[in-house]
């Protein structure tokens, strides 16, 4: 397969919203499946122009040429990220001591059947596979670490009071560290990005049951509207990726 092919395997459709209670949008997404490039980025509530950062990384993204080979263009994207990094921490510093202009990013490339998932922050990946929906990405939060030494169970994670921290975000240090995951794809597999606005709003079982029964599109509509309709408190972003069977 050539760079060129990436449009005519896979089936992609992105789809962000304000959600049912706030009045900006931070957040901002990425579908070029003529390069096998997705992303979701979410910007930091609470810090200044969450809306900017997210928008900024979007676009950086959306500048990179297609692959030089067949290849993913891992690389690239990392330097592209990490640029975006040193701009926002830059544009922070010239508003004034203390400023943050922050943002979560989780980004997929597809080359073939291979895929690497890129991340900051608590914005995630999944995959569905035989009807199942695991979490591919490991959100870097606070509750999640809570989690992780088994202080608190998964299932008092998503309304635990400390939820909104995140602890890794593009813009907050000077060097930006990125989570990598690679997966070999199997006929059938769908991705999903999100924003943690889904995530808020849907239960696992709910996101798998849609998109298990819907085609692309309409799952990410789907997605999205059944976020609103719950009183999504949060942005809601997806984008949902295809592998034909």
């Amino acid at each position: 397969m050539t760079a060129i092919d990436h449009k005519q395997v896979y089936r992609s459709a992105a789809r962000t919203h304000v959600g049912a209670v706030r009045k900006r949008n931070e957040d901002a997404v990425l579908d070029r499946p003529e390069i096998g490039l997705w992303a979701v980025a979410d910007g930091a509530g609470g810090h200044q122009r969450g809306d900017y950062a997210s928008e900024r990384i979007i676009a950086a993204l959306s500048e990179l040429g297609p692959p030089r080979a067949a290849t993913l263009p891992i690389d690239d994207v990392k330097a592209c990220l990490d640029r975006v990094n040193q701009e926002l921490r830059d544009t922070a510093a010239d508003i004034g001591p203390g400023a943050m202009i922050c943002s979560t990013v989780v980004a997929v490339l597809i080359a073939d059947s291979h895929s690497c998932c890129l991340w900051a922050g608590d914005s995630r990946c999944y995959l569905l596979r035989g009807g199942g929906l695991r979490q591919l990405s490991h959100d870097h939060s606070y509750v999640q670490e809570l989690v992780d030494r088994g202080e608190i169970g998964h299932n008092a994670a998503a309304d635990h009071p400390l939820a909104n921290i995140v602890t890794n975000l593009l813009g907050a240090e000077e060097g930006l560290t990125l989570d990598e995951r690679w997966d070999q794809l199997m006929p059938g597999d769908t991705l999903l990005l999100c924003s943690d606005g889904l995530c808020r709003a849907l239960a696992d079982s709910d996101i798998a049951t849609i998109l298990r029964d819907h085609p692309v599109e309409a799952a990410a509509d789907r997605l999205i509207e059944t976020a609103v309709s719950r009183n999504a408190k949060d942005n809601v972003s997806v984008v949902v990726i295809a592998y034909p069977s």
